[in-house]
Parts: structure tokens; C-alpha cells; sequence
């Protein structure tokens, strides 16, 4: 009796401890002219619940405070912005106090010198680089014979096994062919080398960031050093060797003609940027792409009468080319409707310069202010059936430059890598709709937050067409 009476006691001073935690936490952020909202612990604010409850959490809150809202999550305290008018207007207005706001993990692991985690003069140098990287005759005359090249060969015998991973296939694939696009001449060691500190450096970026052993974050760091390592080497070696090279990788380092001179450390944040940047949007609206055709045979029927036209006036051996791509006008609206769908990004991360007044709260100095896009892409008042995968939507040109059109973010963040990413994904699509037919056998169960995932794999049973 004594023993569960002081195992009582000791519950209810646990339970008064966490409940005065709670309120203390709640206290430090009661500053007058916030949005209403709740903190979460100290620290750790309500970043496990966000992570876990996905979707379902910022439903229950928009429920409680609005579409306008504060929380504290992966680490920093955020106001959550669900309004579709009032995200396009923070996107759009990122020199009027604004300025991007990834969380600690990811600008830790991915480089100061990120596109995400640079603003003003350093951020037009970052993006002014890219943006010359995937020119149109960037495209043409380097990676899109690349992209081509490879996604022939990797896309060969996938019929010989009995079920392919589609979810496996391509992460490795999107990998594989980013990497080839940035450096051309690297050894198949190497290229396992890079790819299994990436996979490490990728679980990093969205953790909680505390650096102690075994965690997530340490593990990201750890990646993050070994990648910069590698990278050091290989340009160390191109400066010795004096030879000229054409991939994404020798035109940052080359010094004649070239309009954004960067240092080696930025060289290296930027590879991160291409290698991180498209790594998941491409392998999951690849994935999912072939998901929502399987599940509705007039869109594939569509898309692949699009693609086998192509090919019939092509000779059998012939790469795509850009012009091809431009033709895809059915597979560039699945591919929107896709990543609405699936929203394969939930949402941009912006930070507060200066106190800010926004919606009619004042937001502190240094918050985070989370413009979450997931809601808009299933809001009945924009998206007619917003619930139904209908790419046809998407064959009305004014879709695409719609006010709620965020999928590729927005303003001086818009994605630069927009059409290398479609490329990717139409390349990917052309290659395996016109050499197979394929059926689901197992793992069609699907996670969607934070990332879109099959926890057991998308497994396919491909036969030849």
C-alpha cells in the first residue's frame, strides 16, 4: 500500500511539473498582439505532434485559432499561415521584413551559403548561378542528353524482375541522374560513396537539432563533412589535371565567361542545393505519378497515346529532345496535378528581419512564418473535385499562372530548377509508359507527411508492352 501510494505521489508531481512547464513555455510567448495558439514544451515546442499528426494537427488548430496561428516547431517559435491570399502576398514581399526561414537542422546540414539560407546580394549570386545551370541552352546541348542517355539505360530490363520497388527505383534513380548532371566523370565506388552519405544527410534536415550521438541530426552533420570532403578531392583533382569539363560541376568552377564567380565552399553548397533540391519533388511525383495512372486507366490511356505519338515520329535509337518535352502538354498537367495531389511540398519557411505587422498581429523579430500550401491544393473553392486526380484541369493555360498556384513556390523563390525538374519526371515517364504495363503487388498503403512514402515499398509486377 505504501509503495503505490509514493508511486502515486510521484505520478501527480510529474503530472505538476509537465502541466507548469507547459504554462511557463505558454507564458514566454503570451507577448500582446500575437496570434492566438498554443507552444508545446520547452524546446521541443510541438514538434513531435507536428510530425506525427501531419496534416491532422494543423486541422485541429486551424479548427481552434483560425487559418492565422503560433506554435513552436522543429525548433524555433512559428506563426502557421494557412490564408491562400495572404501566403501569395508573403511569398511575393520577401524584401519587406521577410526573408526564407528553413529550420536550424536543415541550414546547418545543407551550408550557410544554401539558396534557402541566403537573402539580399548573396542570394542573387546563389540563384543567378542556377538559374544560368538550367538555362534553356543549358538544357538543350548538356542536360537533357544526359537525363536522356541515362534514364534509357536505367530504365532497361526492369521486366526481367518479378516485382521492381518502384519507391527504391527512383530515390536511386532521381539520385543517380542529378548527380550525373553535376559531375559526369565520377567511378561507380564513388558514386556509392556519395549516395550513401546523402541518404544519411537527407533523414538529418528534418530532425530536432541536438547534436548528441546516434541522433539524426549528428548523423546529417557527420554526412554533410564526409560529402564536402569528397568534393574537395574531385576539385582538387579537375584544377590538377587542367582539363575542361561540361557537366553542371565545371562550368561553377570554371573562371573565363562566367557571370557568378563563386568560392569553393559555396561550389559545394550549391551541388547540395541541385543534389537536395530535386532529390525528393522528382522521386516522389515519379512515383506517385505512376500511382494515380495505375488507379485511373483513361488518364494513362491519354498520357500514353501523347507519348507513343512522339516515339512514331522519332527513329527507335533517338533521344528526346527539347522540343519533345514542350510537346508533353498531357504529361506536364499530370504532373501538376501530381504534386497537388500527393502535395509532394507542404509548404516554404519564411523569417521575420524585424518586429512585423502581418494580418493585424505584430510577429517578433527571428520568428518563422510557415506559408503551408497543403489545404490550398485541396480547396473546393479553387480546385473543382479537389479530392479527385483529374490532370485535365491543368490543360487550361491560366491554371498554371493562377494566384494559388504555389506548387513551385513563389516571388524571388520561385523554384529555378522548375522545368529540370519536369524534364526528369517526363523523361522518366516517356521511357517507362512506352516499353511497359505494369500492376501493383504490394505496398500501396501510403504515408504522406512529413514525406510522401510507401513504409513498405511500391511494388510493381512489369511486363513489356
Amino acid at each position: 500500500m505504501g509503495i503505490m501510494m509514493m508511486m502515486f505521489g510521484l505520478l501527480m508531481i510529474i503530472v505538476c511539473i509537465c502541466s507548469a512547464l507547459l504554462r511557463w513555455n505558454q507564458m514566454r510567448y503570451s507577448k500582446k498582439g500575437l496570434p492566438p495558439g498554443t507552444m508545446g514544451w520547452p524546446i521541443f515546442g510541438e514538434t513531435t505532434e507536428f510530425l506525427k499528426q501531419g496534416p491532422n494537427f494543423m486541422k485541429n488548430q486551424r479548427l481552434r485559432y483560425g487559418s492565422f496561428f503560433k506554435s513552436h516547431i522543429l525548433g524555433c517559435p512559428t506563426i502557421v499561415s494557412m490564408d491562400a491570399e495572404l501566403n501569395r502576398y508573403i511569398l511575393m514581399n520577401e524584401s519587406k521584413g521577410l526573408v526564407s526561414g528553413y529550420p536550424q537542422s536543415m541550414l546547418d546540414i545543407l551550408g550557410t551559403s544554401n539558396i534557402a539560407a541566403v537573402h539580399g546580394p548573396s542570394h542573387r549570386l546563389m540563384r543567378g548561378s542556377l538559374i544560368s545551370l538550367t538555362s534553356p541552352a543549358m538544357m538543350k546541348e548538356h542536360l537533357l542528353p544526359k537525363i536522356d542517355a541515362f534514364m534509357r539505360s536505367y530504365l532497361s530490363g526492369w521486366d526481367e524482375f518479378e516485382t521492381v520497388d518502384i519507391q527504391e527505383k527512383t530515390k536511386h534513380m532521381t539520385f543517380l541522374s542529378s548527380l550525373l548532371q553535376i559531375a559526369e566523370t565520377l567511378k561507380k565506388p564513388e558514386v556509392e560513396e556519395y549516395k550513401t552519405e546523402f541518404f544519411k544527410l537527407v533523414e538529418g534536415t528534418l530532425s530536432v537539432p541536438i547534436d548528441l550521438p546516434g541522433t539524426q541530426y549528428r548523423c546529417g552533420i557527420q554526412a554533410r563533412n564526409n560529402i564536402d570532403r569528397l568534393l574537395t578531392k574531385l576539385m582538387q583533382e579537375r584544377r590538377e589535371s587542367g582539363e575542361t569539363y561540361t557537366d553542371m560541376l565545371g562550368y561553377l568552377m570554371k573562371k573565363e565567361d562566367n557571370r557568378y564567380l563563386l568560392t569553393d565552399k559555396e561550389i559545394r553548397d550549391q551541388v547540395l542545393t541541385i543534389l537536395y533540391s530535386g532529390y525528393e519533388t522528382v522521386s516522389v511525383t515519379s512515383m506517385m505519378a505512376l500511382k494515380y495512372l495505375h488507379d485511373h486507366p483513361k488518364a494513362l490511356e491519354e498520357l500514353r497515346r501523347e507519348h507513343l505519338a512522339i516515339r512514331d515520329r522519332k527513329r527507335p535509337d533517338e533521344p528526346l529532345n527539347l522540343d519533345d518535352i514542350k510537346s508533353m502538354k498531357f504529361t506536364r498537367a499530370v504532373i501538376f496535378e501530381t504534386s497537388r495531389l500527393a502535395t509532394v511540398v507542404n509548404g516554404v519557411l519564411r523569417k521575420t528581419t524585424h518586429d512585423l505587422e502581418l494580418n493585424g498581429y505584430l510577429i517578433p523579430k527571428g520568428w518563422r512564418i510557415y506559408v503551408y500550401t497543403r489545404e490550398i491544393n485541396y480547396d473546393s473553392s479553387l480546385y473543382e473535385d479537389p479530392m479527385i486526380f483529374n490532370p485535365w484541369r491543368w490543360m487550361e493555360k491560366k491554371m498554371e499562372s493562377m494566384s494559388y498556384f504555389l506548387l513551385f513556390g513563389g516571388g524571388a523563390r520561385h523554384c529555378p530548377g522548375k522545368e529540370l525538374g519536369i524534364s526528369e519526371v517526363s523523361s522518366f515517364i516517356h521511357y517507362f509508359v512506352t516499353r511497359y504495363k505494369w500492376e501493383e503487388k504490394g505496398g500501396e498503403k501510403l504515408v504522406v507527411f512529413p514525406r510522401v512514402s510507401a513504409p513498405k515499398g511500391y511494388h510493381l509486377r512489369v511486363s513489356p508492352y
